[in-house]
């Protein structure tokens, strides 16, 4: 099984939502499984149960709320988001099993820094030193998946400060780059990749230019 792997470079949150909606009504059947690569540019998210009370103070960062399962994140330049729209239905994958697919994969790029990471039962996501790493939300439709994780690697993490990260209050947030030191975004990019590939079996993987306006 194949997947395409599109780097979306640096983009607005609710332009890549929206192509990502498109993109999972319109796909068939046959349709191959994407991986989406990209940087937001900051934005708080809201999940679809997420309440208002866990954004302390947004200040000049906007707010969307989503369709997407959880609570509020942040998104960020230096933050990896990856979307996998993957048909669960097509290779009979419960969403439990994906969830913690999507764990592995960050877990399995973590370990190849030497960063050994966890699960923490009840709250979805990577932990490091019980500080949060590596965040997830999802929607399913239909038997696909779209939206997906945002994984810390070098950036400002200060925003964090302004919200209760998952709902979490408290939480503490940590990045690749508090534990190696130079770490490149390119090649945080590249490790994560590989590890979809790995985690999830796909067979080969093919790297797209076009972006995600093809489905707008």
């Amino acid at each position: 099984m194949e997947l395409l792997v599109r780097d979306l470079g640096t983009t607005d949150y609710v332009s890549v939502w929206d192509a990502m909606k498109s993109f999972t009504d319109s796909r068939q059947s046959t349709t191959t499984d994407e991986l989406w690569i990209t940087e937001h540019r900051a934005v708080f998210t809201m999940g679809q149960a997420a309440k208002r009370m866990h954004i302390l103070d947004p200040r000049e960062i906007p707010v969307v709320y989503t369709d997407r399962g959880g609570q509020v994140t942040y998104h960020g330049p230096g933050q990896i988001v990856a979307y996998l729209l993957r048909d669960l239905r097509r290779v009979k994958e419960t969403v439990h099993t994906f969830v913690s697919n999507l764990e592995a994969v960050m877990i399995h790029t973590l370990l190849e820094y030497g960063i050994a990471a966890t699960r923490l039962e009840g709250n979805p996501g990577v932990y490091v030193e019980n500080k949060k790493i590596g965040a997830l939300g999802l929607r399913i439709r239909n038997g696909r998946s779209y939206h997906g994780i945002c994984f810390n690697v070098d950036m400002d993490l200060s925003p964090y400060q302004q919200i209760n990260p998952c709902g979490l209050a408290g939480m503490a947030v940590t990045q690749i780059a508090d534990f190696v030191k130079n770490v490149e975004f390119g090649d945080a990019v590249n490790r994560l990749v590989r590890s979809y590939q790995t985690v999830f079996s796909y067979d080969s993987m093919t790297y797209l230019n076009q972006d995600m306006r093809d489905y707008a």
